[in-house]
Order: C-alpha cells, then structure tokens, then sequence
C-alpha cells in the first residue's frame, strides 16, 4: 500500500472517531448522523434542547462551534418545513431557546440570509424566504434537503445535476493531461481498491470524493470547477444505490479505473462514456438517469 493510501486511510479513521485529520482531505466531510435522526423536528418543541450546553463542551460533528450548531439546527428546521413564513423568528426568542448569546443568534441569521433562507426587514422582522430564493447549490442546503422530506427529489436532482456535470467533466479533463494529477486519481483509484478490500466504507468515500472533485477541477472550465463543491456534496448525502460511486463493488472500481486510463490516453470520449458507465452501474439507476417526465 502506497504512503497516500496509509495516510489516507488513518486520515478517514480519525474523521469516523471525531479527530482532526492530516492533509487537505477536510474539504469532503461526511455526515456521520443517520436520515433517521434528522427528519421530523417540530418546531421549537422539538429542537434540541441540548444544543447550546452541548456546544459549549464540544464541536459539531463537522467541527462547528456553538454558532455553527445553531445554523444547522435553524437551517434543518427551515427546510423541513418546522419554521416557515407564518411567524418571524424572533432573535430574543432564539437566544432564551437554545441558550445562546445574541451576537451567535445575528450571525447565525446572517449566514441564513446569505444562504437565502431568511430576509430581515425593518418593521417586518427575521423571516424565512419562499424556496424559490434559497441558494438550492449551497452544500448545506443539499444536505438538509437531503435528510427532509424533500429528500426524494433531492437525491433525484442531485443525480440528474450529476448526470450532466460529471460526463462533461470527464471528457474535457482527458484535454489537460498533468502527471502530478494523472498519479493523484491512479493512488486515488488504489486508496479505493484497498479500502473495498478491507471493508473500510468510509476510506473508500473519501476517496471517490477525492477523484471526483479533481476531474471536475481538472477539466479547464472555471464554471464547472465552481461545482464541484455539489458533486462532493451529492455524493455525501446520496444514501443508497443510486449509482456506482455509492456502494464500493468491483463494477465500480474498475469504471473508476477506466476512467483513469482513458484520461492518461488523452481519448475524451472514452473517458466521458466511462463516466456514464459508473454513473449507471446499478439497475436502479434507472429511475434518476435524466428520461422525460410529464409536467
């Protein structure tokens, strides 16, 4: 086993028990808490009444302080549907709730607006915006949407984005061939291979997060590049056999492997049909590859 892939593998252990990891692997984390444990919080009744001594005493489980904790808490609510338009959202109300300062109840609203959750209007107060103005490509909103009951249809239209990002990706990538990126997918592939065999789920995400963020970063288009933060947050809160990339299988590593020799050959096509070939590795894909659908 390579230095990468040892590295890479303590990195994914010490994520899973709540450590800091080494390198610049961070910037995929994965949702350790079950769909289950985050769906249906009615309103402030059912918000966790724990929250704010709880994060006096540690970080979230993505590393958030006590400010972070609260967007989260607020933005799941939002989104789940717990906190809507009919009542403002009083920052008094919230600071007494969860038993936090006012200065992390504004900044925490601040970053909500940002995400285009709420507005605050002079006379009118902090308000939850109609969906149509959320920012639906921000990470975090993927993945409250993706553990709501809108889940469905976010996981279908995080498949049909990927559907049409990744292919593309894929097939400009093969232009723009870099030894120094050629090795980082092969090692990429191997942390993958070595992860299935030892049954390690979680090295084997990170690692496909890795590969997949880089062909898109790869591929010379700024636009494209800007999404790679959704392909790596699609394949956070995927959540089941949607497509190759989710369940570690020998059909998968070797499509990923495919990919990598297409990308060393320079051949754009092969490599964007490889693409679509692991997009599709599993027969239930069919219901969130793009097909026409009435309106």
């Amino acid at each position: 086993m390579s230095t990468l892939a040892h590295t890479m593998m303590t990195a994914a252990r010490s994520a899973d028990s709540g450590l800091a990891s080494p390198g610049g692997l961070d910037r995929y984390p994965y949702a350790e808490t079950p769909a289950v444990d985050r769906v249906g919080a009615p309103a402030w009744d059912g918000a966790d009444p724990e929250l704010g001594r709880v994060g006096r005493r540690a970080a979230g489980s993505r590393g958030r302080g006590l400010h972070g904790q609260l967007v989260q808490q607020l933005g799941q609510m939002i989104v789940s549907g717990d906190l809507g338009a009919d009542r403002p959202l009083v920052p008094e109300e919230i600071g007494q709730r969860f038993e936090v300062s006012r200065t992390v109840v504004r900044e925490s609203l601040r970053v909500l607006e940002a995400k285009g959750l709420v507005s605050a209007r002079p006379n009118v107060g902090t308000r939850v915006r109609p969906v149509s103005d959320w920012n639906l490509l921000d990470p975090d909103i993927i993945e409250w949407r993706a553990f709501g009951p809108q889940r469905d249809d976010q996981r279908r239209e995080l498949s049909e984005l990927r559907w049409t990002i990744e292919p593309l990706a894929a097939c400009l990538a093969a232009g723009h061939g870099r030894e120094d990126v050629q090795q980082r997918l092969t090692d990429m592939v191997e942390i993958m291979g070595h992860a299935m065999g030892q049954g390690d789920a979680l090295t084997f995400a990170r690692a496909d997060a890795e590969f997949h963020s880089l062909l898109i970063q790869i591929a010379g288009n700024r636009m494209l590049e800007h999404l790679s933060g959704i392909v790596s947050a699609a394949l956070q809160v995927s959540g089941g056999p949607a497509t190759g990339c989710e369940r570690p299988n020998e059909t998968s590593l070797a499509q990923h492997g495919r990919i990598v020799d297409a990308l060393a050959g320079g051949d754009g096509a092969a490599a964007e049909a490889a693409m679509r070939q692991l997009l599709t590795v599993h027969p239930e894909v069919e219901r969130v590859v793009p097909a026409p659908r009435e309106h």
